[in-house]
């Protein structure tokens, strides 16, 4: 009779810290409460009995989220993997046990990853678990790291130019930066493509907010030369048809170029760096089987190298 009392503070204890967590990755109460399937009252109530218990603030509220305090963070930090790994030890178990047959893996990536690099790592995965449902979410990298820090993605796959505090990247594969013209264009008989030469002419180029842009205008900054846009359309595949059309020209890497294209490509090496795509992930992240499995897929020695550092 005498461990009753304890048991139920042990399970109490759990649901608190899971509603604390989901509220962390979430950064609010009503959709931890969505993704637990519980009110929104009862998740605030367990959140502020943790916070009575320890005698500290988990949370600041900041507009229409809510923000970790210092305490809340330490706290995350110390109880996000384990709550994970409760979750997930069912999955865990069979995986233990060589019966990965089930289940649900998430990975954000952009539309190039997922057209360029991911089809024929998601080919060996689909042949090898079939019974795992799998999702590639399509989003541009400020939405994917969302995704990550909020893990309603496992992982992403993609580009990094700044790598935050509270995130892995693992480059795995490394791109060229290389200028795409139709055959027409003046610039094909040059042996050599300076951005001088490039300069008078219109470039297609991705949507201002994403990082290419950023990119191409420090280039030019640092030659003291001006561009202009002829065309802002999203997509490699966009692009590359425009420059057919002869609407533009682009600078891509060529990790887009699969060498049917009707298209020339000069090399730009000397004016911009290379482009590595891999593996981004959530400091602290409980990686579920499949998770995992699909990673030693990508890079088989991921995690002997995370366990030597």
């Amino acid at each position: 009779m005498s461990k009753t009392p304890v048991l139920y503070y042990k399970q109490n204890r759990l649901k608190q810290l899971r509603a604390f967590c989901h509220a962390s990755r979430t950064e609010s109460i009503s959709e931890a409460a969505e993704q637990l399937f519980l009110s929104q009252p009862t998740v605030t109530l367990q959140i502020q009995a943790l916070e009575r218990e320890l005698n500290i603030t988990l949370f600041e509220r900041r507009g229409p989220k809510i923000q970790l305090t210092p305490q809340g963070k330490l706290l995350y930090e110390l109880s996000n993997s384990l709550v994970d790994g409760v979750d997930k030890l069912h999955e865990t178990f069979a995986a233990n046990l060589g019966r990965l047959e089930s289940g649900d893996l998430n990975i954000a990536a952009g539309e190039s990853t997922i057209l360029y690099i991911l089809p024929d790592f998601v080919t060996q995965f689909n042949q090898t678990y079939p019974q795992i449902h799998l999702k590639l979410l399509n989003v541009t990298g400020r939405d994917g790291m969302a995704l990550v820090r909020s893990d309603k993605a496992d992982f992403a796959v993609g580009s990094m130019l700044e790598v935050p505090d509270d995130v892995i990247y693992r480059p795995i594969f490394t791109y060229n930066p290389v200028l795409i013209l139709p055959k027409d264009h003046p610039l094909v008989e040059k042996q050599t493509i300076t951005l001088e030469d490039i300069s008078p002419y219109g470039l297609i180029l991705p949507p201002h907010h994403l990082s290419t842009w950023r990119v191409v205008d420090m280039a030019f900054r640092q030659q003291n030369l001006s561009f202009h846009v002829s065309l802002e359309a999203g997509g490699w595949e966009i692009i590359k048809k425009y420059v057919e059309l002869g609407m533009g020209i682009s600078i891509v890497t060529d990790v887009c170029l699969t060498g049917e294209e009707n298209l020339v490509r000069k090399p730009l090496d000397d004016y911009f760096p290379k482009r590595s795509y891999g593996l981004v992930l959530r400091k602290g992240k409980f990686l579920s089987p499949q998770a995992r499995r699909f990673i030693e897929v990508m890079d088989s020695d991921f995690f002997q190298e995370q366990d030597t550092n």
